[in-house]
C-alpha cells in the first residue's frame, strides 16, 4: 500500500496543479469506499478554492474555505492530475474537476481508501486526533521513543508501526530503519537501548527523507502525482529480498512474518 513517501510524492506532485484553484464540479461514480463518500464532498465543493494541499501521516488534506477533505489511498489508490481528454478508467471514482479543466482524479481498484469531510478543524477528526509525530519533525526523537517503550513487550517493528507512536513508517520502511541502524525486528521495544534508539530515529528519518526525495517507492499500483512511479524500490536493501546475500555482509537474509507482514533481516548485521 502507499506508505508515506508515496502520499507526500501525491501531496508535491499534485499541489502546483490545484492549490489557489477553484472547483467547478464534482463527479462522484463510486460512493462506496471504505467508509461512503460524505456527502459534502458534491454539495460543498463546486465553487470553492483549493486554499492548501497538506499531509498529516498517510492521509491527505485538501484545504477550503468551507472546510476540509480528508482523503486516503488505501491499499491501492491514487490521486492525480487528468485532463478532459483522458479515458475514463474502471476504478476512476472520483473526478474533482476544477475551473480550468483539470480533473484532480481518485482512482481505487480495491476500495480501502476514504473520502471524507473533516470539516474546519480536521486535526480533531477521529482520524487524527490520535496520531502521532510526524517522523521527519523534531517533535520524532530519541527520548519520545524511548519513553513510550518502556515496559512494551512488542516487536520493535511493531512498535515503530503503530501510527499511535509515529506516523508513517509503514511495513517497507521499517524493515529498512530496523537494518540500517542493526536491530532485529523481533527484540523488545522495551529492550531497546537509548543508543539504539538515537540510531533508530536517525535512520528512520534518513530513509524516508530519502525515499520522499526519490519520489517514493515503486508500488504496483502507485504512480506520482504527475502520473511516473516513483524509484526508491532499486535501493532497498532487505526489504523484498529474503533469501539473497545481505548487501553488508553477504549473509544470507531471512524473512519472518511479523504482525502478518513480511519481515526481512540480516541475523549478522542485526541483533
Amino acid at each position: 500500500m502507499p506508505e508515506l513517501p508515496e502520499v507526500e510524492t501525491t501531496c508535491r506532485g499534485i499541489r502546483p496543479h490545484v492549490e489557489n484553484k477553484s472547483i467547478r464540479e464534482v463527479i462522484v461514480r463510486q460512493p462506496q469506499l471504505r467508509w461512503p463518500i460524505s456527502a459534502e464532498i458534491s454539495r460543498l465543493l463546486p465553487g470553492q478554492r483549493i486554499k492548501k494541499v497538506s499531509r498529516r501521516g498517510k492521509y491527505l488534506l485538501l484545504n477550503l474555505a468551507a472546510g476540509c477533505v480528508l482523503i486516503h489511498l488505501g491499499m491501492s489508490g491514487s490521486l492525480r492530475i487528468a485532463k478532459k481528454s483522458e479515458e475514463i478508467k474502471k476504478h476512476d471514482h472520483v473526478d474533482i474537476i476544477l475551473k480550468n479543466g483539470d480533473i484532480l482524479r481518485y482512482h481505487d481498484p480495491r476500495r480501502f481508501g476514504c473520502m471524507l469531510w473533516a470539516g474546519a478543524q480536521p486535526l480533531k477528526h477521529v482520524l487524527l486526533e490520535k496520531l502521532g509525530p510526524e517522523p521527519l519533525s523534531d517533535d520524532f526523537n530519541m527520548n519520545h521513543l524511548f519513553t513510550l517503550s518502556r515496559k512494551r513487550s512488542a516487536a520493535i517493528k511493531n512498535f515503530i508501526m503503530d501510527s499511535h507512536i509515529v506516523v508513517g513508517v509503514g511495513n517497507i520502511y521499517a524493515n529498512e530503519a530496523l537494518f540500517a541502524a542493526g536491530i532485529k525486528p523481533r527484540r523488545q521495544a522495551g529492550k531497546v537501548s537509548k543508543a539504539s534508539y538515537i540510531k533508530l530515529v536517525a535512520s528512520i528519518k534518513k530513509i524516508l527523507a530519502e525515499a520522499i526525495e526519490q519520489g517514493g517507492t515503486t508500488l504496483r499500483d502507485f504512480v506520482g502525482g504527475d502520473g511516473k512511479p516513483g524509484y526508491f524500490k532499486q535501493s532497498l536493501s532487505v526489504y523484498g529480498r529474503g533469501g539473497e546475500n545481505c548487501l553488508k555482509c553477504q549473509t544470507v537474509l531471512k524473512e519472518i512474518r511479523l504482525g502478518q507482514r513480511s519481515t526481512v533481516y540480516c541475523p549478522k548485521c542485526q541483533s
